[in-house]
């Protein structure tokens, strides 16, 4: 009687069958609390679906980590609950608190607003809890400090306001507390510093105000205090932060603060000190710091004196900035000429705008050195040899690095393929060895340092030693600074040892990915905090699960649900073949038909992207990869597999175009060549997707600069480059362009800013034609075509 609805109702009925055989061992409450998490979550990707299906803990579901054994209560119990960058919305249910047995809650980078629920601080085993990369709001419940288990609470990058609970410090093990990029008020817990296990306090760009409480230098492990973008107005830096025991980094740039730089030279193993932008008076102290010290920055403040004598003995110094103070007297050329450089080294001396007059010693640099003199008296005196050659001005330096290893050049270019999902093992001892790599989105948050390549063989031993890997199995594929945090796309190979295989097994997958979101990496002062942007599975690995945790049930329980299961497996496998086989003859005329879509557009210069190129391209459209959004969707930073960085704008559903309208759109703008123009790459157009590629601008708009988001502003002479290259790209597209195309929203967040801090102006809304052309693939000549968004660019003259 069951079957009368046909198969859909024959596959109900042996579902509830299955289900029955199957029948939940997780504690009810904890089930209960998992379906009132779900319910209050938006999931558009549908990662949560086997959400409603079987038990948590038996059924795997997505992001469910269980018990192995049944706990004296006869119930599994979640153990960790993580479902980070899974393009989640919505807000987090109080029933989060029911998860009594609970040691990770992890929702880092998605999409969640509301308020963080108080009853999660009713979770006392929780060791982890992170929530970084949202857009939560409200301030934090005071039962946060219940947390007695707490090792690291990241509530970074979000909206969080009010202030920092007094209750925290009741967090007798937290490690870690990440608060940094939210809008946190008031005065700073002076009670922070009776927490002994503190190793890291992060709360830069904030809005906290009030002093900087003395007490912190009573931390016996602090190793990062980093309080920068607040506002302490008035306050002092008291003289007690000079008697940190292990401090490796003090960064309190942009806080208002006021009086004289404290003495530090008893911090031994002080490396990164960044007072700049502040109101700081008197002299420099001339004691000497920490032969660990790589950064000092101390610009735009009103300090006067001389060069300390002692800043020519750091033999690990990277950086020295002094500008836009009142100092005086000579440059000492010691600074460069006392250290021994290798060739990855560098030291960057900025002393633009101060009262210096002369130069002590002799003026030529090593090429390792970077020397900024502008501003100064020095740099009007002829009779210096070379000091015109450091008193112009220059763009400000984008350290960026790609293609790190090249040892692959010579390897055949069709050698190693399939959907590039492989390529050659960089630093493989053998060579031209094809394999697919884990592709891992990572960034340092606060490293001690401020130029990475003199650390880039020490990074890759501390990364590699702590995954139980051999050092050539990592390559940084790229890496690029973001505000003082160094951001990295990692590839890990798998091993040669293992018979030379060219995928890593599914076990060391899931060792791998345990290793990185259990954070459980051995503490390193050099390279300071990391985060886990993403851990993208691709290719050969796309299909593998990491909730499947039950071989350790008791084995009568396996054995009654195999039991009990069997008896509908035979028909469930036949019914899902007819289901197969009906669907087959569909899917291959629908593919053939998107096909035969394409023959037509092959453009000379613009690239036709699969949807795969684009999803390795983004790591699969990973949220830390998106770097706008309007109206039309999300624009991504993109890495195509030759190295060439793009930005791929993906329509989303309700801006999607009609094949044929998106088809044209491309065509016309493959006609639009000019030096003012943002070149078109190529698009995509497969899946139900809808995607055009553009060359990348990477120094962001001229809004940003204009409201100060920026460190530098643009002067009257870039302004006006702007606005005739604009004019430029403007005259072309009106009076030029075949059709002519009139661009419909020039304005600042429009015009961007490349490597070089030169000027190009792109809109990155989707275009739309108007009125419409007649035939698929071709505009006449004869119609003026508007095009809303189109991207134009700026060059400088």
């Amino acid at each position: 009687m069951i079957c009368r609805v046909r198969f859909g109702g024959c596959i109900l009925a042996l579902c509830l069958c299955l289900a029955a055989a199957a029948s939940p061992i997780t504690h009810p409450s904890e089930v209960s609390a998992l379906r009132a998490v779900k319910k209050q979550l938006v999931d558009p990707m549908n990662n949560l679906r086997n959400w409603s299906r079987g038990d948590p803990c038996t059924a795997n579901w997505t992001g469910i980590l269980c018990s192995n054994d049944l706990g004296d209560d006869g119930y599994l119990h979640v153990l960790e609950l993580q479902v980070l960058n899974m393009n989640l919305s919505g807000t987090l249910a109080p029933e989060l608190g029911q998860l009594s047995r609970l040691r990770i809650l992890d929702f880092m980078w998605n999409e969640l607003t509301g308020t963080i629920p108080k009853e999660i601080g009713h979770i006392s085993p929780l060791r982890l809890l992170l929530l970084n990369g949202n857009k939560l709001f409200g301030s934090l419940p005071d039962e946060l400090g219940y947390l007695s288990k707490l090792n690291r609470l990241q509530l970074d990058q979000n909206n969080i306001s009010g202030p920092i609970p007094k209750t925290f410090v009741n967090m007798s093990c937290v490690r870690h507390l990440h608060l940094n990029n939210n809008s946190f008020s008031g005065q700073i817990p002076p009670e922070l510093s009776q927490i002994p296990t503190l190793l890291h306090l992060l709360l830069d760009n904030n809005n906290l105000s009030g002093y900087l409480p003395p007490e912190f230098s009573n931390l016996p492990e602090l190793r990062i205090l980093q309080l920068d973008n607040n506002d302490f107005s008035g306050s002092v830096i008291p003289a007690s932060y000079g008697n940190f025991s292990r401090l490796v980094k003090l960064s309190l740039r942009n806080c208002g603060l006021w009086g004289a730089v404290p003495d530090l030279s008893r911090i031994q193993n002080l490396s990164y000190l960044d007072l700049s932008q502040n109101h700081l008076t008197g002299p420099i102290p001339t004691n000497k710091l920490s032969d660990h010290m790589t950064t000092i920055d101390l610009s735009d403040n009103q300090l006067n004196g001389t060069i300390p004598a002692s800043f020519s003995d750091l033999p690990s110094l990277q950086t020295l900035c002094l500008e836009n103070n009142f100092m005086t007297g000579p440059i000492l050329t010691d600074i460069w000429q006392n250290m021994t450089f290798s060739t990855s080294a560098r030291l960057k001396l900025d002393l633009r705008n101060n009262s210096f007059s002369s130069i002590q010693g002799h003026l030529n640099p090593p090429v390792n050195v970077t020397l900024r003199l502008e501003g100064n008296p020095v740099c009007k005196n002829e009779n210096l040899l070379n000091v015109d050659l450091f008193c112009g001005s220059e763009s400000g330096e984008n350290e960026m690095l790609t293609n790190l290893n090249n040892t692959t050049a010579n390897c055949p270019i069709q050698a190693c393929p399939r959907d590039n999902y492989y390529e050659y093992v960089p630093a493989s001892p053998l060579p031209c060895f094809c394999a697919a790599p884990l592709r891992i989105g990572y960034r340092l948050k606060s490293p001690s340092f401020s130029y990475f390549p003199p650390y880039i063989q020490p990074f890759e031993a501390y990364m590699t030693r702590s995954l139980n890997l051999s050092q050539y199995q990592l390559s940084i594929d790229t890496y690029s600074w973001e505000n003082g945090r160094l951001r990295m796309y990692l590839k890990l190979f798998p091993s040669m040892n293992n018979n030379n295989s060219s995928t890593f097994n599914v076990s060391e997958v899931q060792r791998i990915r345990w290793r990185y979101m259990s954070w459980t990496f051995p503490g390193s002062n050099l390279f300071g905090p990391y985060e886990l942007l993403n851990f993208t599975l691709l290719g050969p690995y796309a299909d593998i699960k990491f909730e499947e945790n039950t071989k350790g049930v008791r084995k009568g329980v396996l054995v009654a649900i195999v039991v009990g299961g069997a008896a509908c497996a035979v028909a469930v496998s036949a019914i899902v073949a007819i289901l197969i086989t009906r669907k087959a003859g569909q899917r291959q005329a629908m593919t053939r038909k998107r096909l035969s879509s394409k023959v037509s557009m092959k453009l000379d210069g613009v690239r036709d992207f699969t949807f795969k190129e684009m999803a390795l391209a983004t790591d699969n459209f990973n949220n830390s990869s998106q770097v706008g959004q309007g109206g039309y969707g999300k624009v991504y930073k993109g890495t195509l597999t030759d190295k060439t960085v793009v930005a791929i704008k993906r329509a989303e559903e309700g801006s999607l175009q009609g094949q044929r309208e998106f088809l044209t759109e491309i065509k016309l703008l493959s006609r639009l060549h000019h030096r003012n123009l943002v070149s078109l790459v190529g698009y995509c157009d497969e899946e139900g997707e809808q995607m055009l590629v553009y060359e990348f601008m990477p120094n962001g708009t001229l809004r940003d600069w204009l409201s100060a988001k920026s460190k530098e502003s643009p002067n009257f002479g870039m302004r006006l480059r702007i606005a005739l290259g604009s004019a430029k790209g403007i005259l072309y597209l009106h009076t030029e362009a075949n059709p002519p195309v009139f661009h419909r929203d020039i304005k600042a967040s429009n015009i961007l800013l490349d490597s070089k801090l030169n000027s190009k102006v792109a809109d990155f809304g989707l275009s739309r034609l108007a009125p419409a052309v007649e035939d698929e693939g071709t505009v006449p000549d004869h119609v003026s075509t508007v095009v809303r968004g189109t991207p134009v660019s700026l060059n400088p003259l």
